[in-house]
């Protein structure tokens, strides 16, 4: 476990070495976050199916989407309760950051690191009402969409759609040629050093002197901290599968997903403090991630 977030940490910090010795342009950083959204996550996602799927497996994937789905809600229901007191700017940036974390980008190789194949099968599934929410009730946190737009955009993200072809494939009469399978797979292997090395570029912009603010710093707690330790005692209470429960926690525990400081800037709402929290939750998530995944390591035992 302690060789596994060591490693995390060392491709992050190579990440921020080599944006902050020029070697790492903003754009070549565009670039690569597209490729590992649209072509090595995808990858990742399908090769998890390639494995033996049995019926326990699939019992288990239809909890983990109902647990996502009821996190979904959970976090709709905290919205309205834990950020009255902020700007409507704020508000709009801690409500996005709450209904979408970085559970994608950051949360699957993590996941895949510390629970291997099936973990990151359950992780991918956990991020379908993700999808949905930060594309429906999420975006129209900074803006009005009709509902084409909303459909169009779920229906197109490459992420959900390897998710149903690797379900689909579970019950094809056929199995890829090895060439295919095998190239998906070296693809899909790369996901852990592309992403790390984006989150390492992310953080180098950032001066911590400026990212001192103490609203970054509470919903971080939120993030990082309560959310999960709250999550992990209700599905414990529940008697969910020790994996699934696992799974489930450490995806909650993820730190502010980037699109936030997108979407902020695009709709003319606080982008500096929406990047303000990404730094912030995703600087000490190096430190709340290994913790939660030890003990949920030791749970899982």
């Amino acid at each position: 476990m302690l060789e596994i977030q060591l490693m995390i940490i060392l491709i992050i910090a190579v990440g921020y070495g080599i944006t902050k010795a020029g070697m790492f342009s903003d754009k070549a950083r565009a670039d690569l976050t597209n490729i590992v959204i649209y072509v090595v996550l995808p990858c990742n996602i399908f090769a998890s199916f390639g494995g033996d799927i049995s019926p326990e497996i699939l019992r288990q994937s239809g909890i983990i989407l109902l647990v996502s789905f009821g996190l979904q809600g959970t976090y709709i229901i905290l919205n309205k309760i834990l950020y009255r007191r902020f700007s409507p700017q704020r508000q709009a940036v801690l409500k996005y950051a709450t209904i979408s974390n970085n559970a994608g980008f950051l949360g699957l190789p993590v996941i895949e690191a510390v629970f291997g194949p099936t973990g990151l099968l359950f992780g991918s599934i956990m991020l379908i009402p993700m999808r949905i929410f930060m594309w429906t009730s999420g975006l129209s946190l900074f803006t009005r969409t009709n509902t084409k737009e909303k459909v169009k955009t779920i229906a197109t993200h490459p992420c959900i759609w390897a998710v149903i072809l690797g379900f689909g494939y579970i019950f094809a009469p056929f199995t890829l040629p090895e060439f295919l399978g095998n190239t998906i797979a070296a693809i899909g292997r790369t996901t852990t050093v592309l992403a790390m090395l984006v989150v390492g570029s992310v953080l180098s912009g950032f001066e911590v002197k400026t990212a001192l603010d103490k609203d970054c710093f509470y919903y971080s707690f939120l993030r990082l901290i309560a959310i999960p330790a709250v999550m992990f005692g209700a599905l414990r209470l529940l008697g969910v599968d020790p994996l699934v429960t696992g799974v489930a926690v450490l995806s909650a525990a993820m730190p502010a997903a980037v699109v936030t400081a997108m979407l902020a800037e695009k709709y003319g709402q606080d982008s500096e403090f929406a990047s303000k929290t990404i730094f912030v939750s995703t600087l000490l998530s190096i430190v709340t991630l290994p913790v939660i995944a030890a003990v949920l390591d030791i749970f899982i035992q």
